[in-house]
């Protein structure tokens, strides 16, 4: 099965994207709310594998009543 490690895409103002690798996806879910306030459109992109499962999922997260959530997701 393909394990990687999560990644997260953060859009900046200059409409380049910054990528940024966490070794685990709690760790990224601790630091979901810094990297959506530094992104210029306020939402991200994560990309992660699931136990268990094949293939790449993806996740776009945005803050709603002051938490992220889950906009999107599925397989890409």
């Amino acid at each position: 099965m393909s394990n990687f490690k999560p990644s997260v895409r953060i859009n900046k103002r200059n409409f380049t994207a910054e990528w940024k690798l966490f070794p685990t996806y709690r760790e990224l879910k601790r630091n979901l709310i810094k990297l959506i306030d530094e992104s210029y459109d306020n939402e991200v992109s994560v990309s992660r594998s699931k136990r268990g499962e094949w293939g790449e999922w993806f996740e776009n997260w945005a803050m709603s009543n002051g938490k992220p959530v889950i906009i999107k997701q599925g397989w890409m």
